[in-house]
């Protein structure tokens, strides 16, 4: 069953995932499943439930998927019912309980003769939210728990308070830096970096942000430029596979992984799609004549949104691009920042989850910053009547193309 609910001005749509126990009908008439049981997006709650508890819940859901809370139904799922309407006290634990205020949709349900609460909190747009005891809480399963520390990095790259792509790496040296790829990146200001003083390679370094005032590169001057990044990001690279059918279960045709520099990666990615992407082609009057098929941009496109927003705080979860016989999918470890809807994406976005990678991948040429690119690949796939997906679940985003 999938529930939709108006919060604020937003539509939140999510899937409850659970069988139903009992029907109600709302006071416009409209008759409506109650959940069987909690899970990730439900939580059930006793009217005697302290406002405390009440705001934590709310919290956990807004900084998570969102989801809905039952006030007069007991954890095993008995209706209790309500005495009296809580719209005010749950409107006042919004704007004083939860920081920064959130609106949610609050309408009442009759059940069996007894009255029960709605509440349809949506994702956040302004995460992380917190209570007035400086509690982040996140939702796991059923239940919420206060959010742990890469649980809040990742909350706070979403708002765009922290950036992870600026972190300097301990564990690295200047050693590990492709310094002809630094000179490269130089010349395009017309600087020759190997003619400089070590002094003044330093400075430049740093005032580029590709290391830090104590010489260690950032996470990001080591993606663009480390000369083996994933010694230090394992989860740094993009794993390649191409299924003979439909469905991952198909044998597989091929299968390669492309660590080392960003700008690698992606040449390395494009060159394995050109080589498995069968191109169509006719006979007609005694000349071949190809299909029309993707241009090159497209795959090179993907790639790159996928190598420059991914979540790299998220170890343990490479890029996958999965190519079957009527799609390929490229997959990206990391929500969509807060500012970024579904809906935004097909008409273009410039939020940048990594504001240093896309800096020097712009500067190296790989990147649009006028956030041109998926409104192109969306062109072009409307030219071939073909169609793009764009889907997030849980800690991934995934672009699903047409083929």
């Amino acid at each position: 069953m999938v529930c939709q609910g108006q919060a604020g001005q937003e539509v939140v749509t999510f899937e409850l995932k659970a069988s139903c126990l009992h029907k109600g009908i709302t006071k416009s008439g409209i008759f409506m499943d109650i959940p069987k049981s909690e899970n990730q997006y439900v939580e059930f709650k006793s009217e005697k439930v302290a406002a405390k508890d009440l705001a934590e819940e709310i919290v956990a859901f807004a900084n998570g998927e969102g989801g809905e809370i039952w006030i007069g139904i007991e954890d095993d799922g008995t209706v209790s019912g309500l005495s009296r309407d809580y719209e005010a006290d749950v409107m006042n634990i919004c704007r004083t309980a939860v920081i920064p205020p959130l609106s949610l949709l609050y309408e009442e349900v009759e059940v069996g003769g007894q009255k029960v609460a709605r509440l349809v909190i949506a994702k956040g747009v302004d995460r992380p939210y917190y209570t007035t005891k400086n509690r982040y809480l996140v939702r796991v399963g059923s239940t919420k728990r206060v959010a742990s520390r890469e649980e809040l990095i990742r909350l706070f790259q979403a708002s765009g308070f922290f950036h992870y792509d600026l972190v300097p790496l301990n564990q690295a040296t200047g050693a590990d830096l492709d310094l002809s790829a630094v000179g490269e990146f130089f010349s395009r200001y017309r600087i020759s970096f190997a003619g400089e003083s070590e002094d003044e390679k330093m400075r430049l370094l740093a005032a580029s942000d590709i290391t830090d005032g104590q010489r260690r590169p950032t996470v990001g001057g080591l993606l663009v430029f480390g000369i083996s990044p994933e010694r230090f990001l394992p989860q740094a690279g993009i794993a390649f596979a191409h299924f003979k059918g439909r469905e991952m279960g198909s044998d597989l045709v091929d299968k390669k992984s492309f660590g080392g520099s960003l700008p690698r990666q992606v040449d390395n990615a494009l060159a394995a799609i050109k080589a498995n992407i069968v191109t169509g082609s006719t006979i007609s009057s005694a000349k071949r004549e190809e299909s029309p098929h993707y241009p090159d941009r497209v795959f090179r496109e993907l790639l790159v949104n996928a190598v420059v927003h991914r979540n790299y705080s998220i170890s343990g979860s490479q890029i996958r691009v999965l190519l079957y016989q009527d799609r390929i999918e490229f997959i990206s470890p990391g929500r969509l920042p807060n500012t970024v809807s579904i809906e935004k994406l097909s008409v273009g976005t410039s939020f940048a989850r990594n504001p240093l990678l896309v800096r020097l991948m712009e500067n190296l040429g790989y990147v649009d910053r006028l956030g041109r690119g998926l409104p192109m690949v969306c062109q072009e796939a409307d030219r071939l009547g073909r169609k793009v997906h764009f889907q997030e679940s849980g800690e991934e985003f995934r672009v699903v193309l047409g083929l």
